[in-house]
């Protein structure tokens, strides 16, 4: 077994334009200060980070890792959330997910679709040269707008939309096993890999590709009414990546799973801070260290009433309280007889 490091967080949620959240170098003071000791790097925010500059210059990305040190901190992963996205975007979806590419790109899909491909592929090289064995994205989704269809879907639309994502995913896919680096997909509602099934049907078509890996976020599976516990039986060998955030579903005769279009705050099912929410994360923290997990735990803040400020600090503290040392020996190694093999036998009659 291994001791999961920790904690960590994931800077996407604090980035902006006041002190210290506007450059990396006073982020990564200001969660030095809080007792985090790592930070997963979002990589759209071209002013805290150069991705194309750090997957074609080692220096470059020895620098950003020498700052992030000077901090007493490690950077866990790189994520390209966004762009991921953009690897496969319905028509319906167009206008909504024009906004994640650069603005020469927008109202045209299949330019959209290359610069995403080629940002997941600067993002492997940029992994590679940080050290990095982990990277966290989403699959982007064909099929969303029919999850739940009116009419149903037509034969074979779902066998040929996952076709359609594997065919996309693949080069990519090949291309963080050349730097070496695990691809972890954030199963997540709004993807076309929202929950186990989807994940194996993906995993099917990239042949089982040894880098299509996890990033485990049980938040998202409060929300669908999944068993998250569960979940880390069935694919503990896949998970990579941990997001560690709280959630809380509490259907009412109004309203559940669907949310009757409310904002966050009126959903029955909505994100909250560690703590607040309804995740069992001793369960958590245990199976994935049994398991022997060897990332990160890292904090992702989203709540729909506490300041981020108050839930990153104590985030810090409630994901290192989580953290199990794990032992190195069996509690009752003292009552050992240290009998051989000829000793078993006699107790055995043969």
């Amino acid at each position: 077994m291994t001791t999961i490091k920790g904690p960590a967080i994931f800077l996407a949620q604090f980035l902006g334009d006041s002190p210290p959240f506007n450059s990396l170098e006073a982020i990564c003071k200001w969660a030095s200060g809080l007792g985090f000791i790592g930070i997963q790097i979002p990589t759209w925010a071209g002013n805290y980070f150069d991705l194309q500059k750090a997957a074609e210059s080692k220096t470059y990305a020895d620098d950003i890792k020498g700052l992030v040190n000077s901090f007493g901190m490690e950077i866990t992963e790189l994520s390209t959330h966004l762009q991921g996205q953009l690897v496969a975007v319905n028509p319906a979806y167009d206008q909504l997910f024009d906004g994640f590419a650069p603005e020469k790109h927008r109202n045209n899909p299949k330019a959209r679709q290359e610069w995403a491909v080629q940002q997941l592929k600067y993002a492997a090289k940029a992994s590679q040269n940080l050290g990095l064995n982990s990277h966290a994205t989403f699959s982007g989704a064909l099929l969303w707008q029919t999850v739940y269809p009116w009419p149903q879907r037509p034969a074979g639309l779902v066998e040929t939309a996952f076709t359609e994502l594997a065919n996309r995913w693949l080069p990519i896919l090949n291309a963080f096993d050349e730097a070496g680096v695990d691809l972890c997909y954030e199963i997540h509602p709004g993807e076309d890999l929202h929950d186990g099934i989807t994940y194996e049907m993906f995993l099917e078509k990239v042949n089982n590709h040894p880098r299509a890996c996890l990033l485990y976020d049980p938040s998202h599976f409060v929300l669908q009414c999944l068993d998250y516990l569960e979940y880390i039986d069935n694919y503990h060998d896949r998970i990579r990546m941990f997001h560690v955030k709280d959630a809380e579903f509490n259907p009412t005769g109004k309203q559940g799973v669907y949310g009757g279009y409310q904002n966050w705050i009126d959903r029955a099912g909505r994100f909250r801070s560690l703590g607040d929410g309804q995740v069992d994360f001793k369960a958590i923290f245990s199976k994935l260290a049994a398991y022997d997990y060897k990332g990160w735990a890292v904090l992702e803040w989203e709540c729909a009433i506490k300041h981020p400020e108050d839930g990153a600090k104590e985030g810090a503290k409630f994901i290192k309280d989580h953290i199990i040392r794990v032992t190195e020996k069996a509690f009752d190694d003292f009552a050992s007889t240290g009998a051989d093999e000829a000793f078993n036998k006699n107790l055995l009659g043969i």
